[in-house]
């Protein structure tokens, strides 16, 4: 706690139909951080209003989105706010629903005040003790979202992509543009892979959350067919910025050399198949030669660049430069 009442710590808590909750979790986050920012994303029920009718805590201020955005749409707000108007050095996220324990802060942000890292989030796969608290659907679409966000933000060491606990430096947010951040649910999602197009360091911080009656806002329906395509998208996008755009290496040649003998032999080797089968013969040695050795060696080329694309995660925190 002495390092974090050193440094001049803000919190922002985007708040959503979280009028029982919000007035605690408030009321718990440690007197070590100097401002709260408290953002009603157009809360039917006035979550922004009885933070300002019950809370006379003078580091607390509320802002107010004029519609639903999102948690995504509220952090933008927040983070905004917290960059034009107040002197905060690292910004932290905290939700309003009281899953998250706020006298955790000082080991979330003590790995950017150490300098080992510019952004810092909640990791709850940690321990195993705490997965038994998870339900279980959660625990798998984590996972399946873990492995996406590692393709798509080039953060191969981290887990629990979705997790709202996170804090970042002021200088690495300020070299974010926000505006293009998601405002939805893909928001944890998107800001890695902002990151990793600045070359910011990122680390877990284990932590664990409580599961009560709270009713989540996520759409289910729309997270499945939302968040693989926007994982898709962003990986398309750090392939070309960051091996094609900004510098060549030999990964650059790895990936379309292995990508087109791969799916070369792949359509060589069906399409000599279903003609072979077509006329009743069996494919030839040379056919299935040519079919074999190119999915092969595409393969080996892929995992060459996927084994470079881990090497190169940043290790050298943006916020020291």
């Amino acid at each position: 706690m002495e390092q974090l009442a050193s440094r001049s710590v803000a919190v922002v808590i985007p708040a959503y139909k979280v009028a029982d909750s919000i007035v605690s979790v408030i009321e718990s986050i440690p007197e070590a951080i100097r401002h709260i920012i408290v953002v009603d994303d157009g809360c039917p029920q006035g979550s922004g209003k009885i933070v300002q009718e019950l809370v006379s805590d003078p580091r607390v201020r509320v802002v107010f989105n004029d519609s639903n955005q999102g948690v995504g749409g509220a952090m933008i707000t927040g983070y905004k706010a917290a960059l034009e108007s107040i002197d905060a050095e690292i910004i932290v996220k905290v939700d309003g629903d009281g899953q998250m324990d706020p006298s955790l802060i000082a080991s979330l942000v003590s790995p950017i005040i150490r300098g080992d890292a510019d952004y810092t989030k909640g990791n709850r796969f940690d321990s195993l003790e705490d997965l038994e608290q998870m339900p279980k659907i959660r625990i798998f679409g984590n996972a399946v979202l873990s492995i996406f966000s590692k393709f798509s933000s080039g953060y191969w060491d981290i887990t629990d992509p979705t997790n709202g606990f996170t804090a970042i430096h002021r200088s690495v947010l300020n070299r974010i543009r926000l505006d293009k951040l998601r405002p939805g649910y893909f928001f944890e999602s998107d800001m890695l892979f902002r990151l990793s197009i600045i070359r910011a360091v990122v680390a877990d911080v284990p932590m664990s959350s409580q599961y009560g009656n709270e009713k989540s806002n996520l759409n289910i329906r729309k997270v499945i067919g939302e968040f693989p395509r926007r994982h898709f998208v962003n990986l398309c996008k750090r392939t070309f910025y960051n091996y094609y755009l900004r510098e060549w290496s030999i990964a650059s040649f790895e990936l379309p050399v292995g990508v087109v003998l791969f799916f070369f032999g792949l359509i060589f080797g069906v399409t000599s198949w279903v003609s072979a089968s077509a006329q009743g013969v069996a494919a030839t040695t040379g056919q299935v030669m040519l079919s074999a050795v190119p999915v092969i060696l595409g393969t080996q080329f892929i995992l060459a660049f996927l084994n470079y694309d881990v090497g190169a995660t940043p290790r050298r925190p943006r916020h020291l430069d």
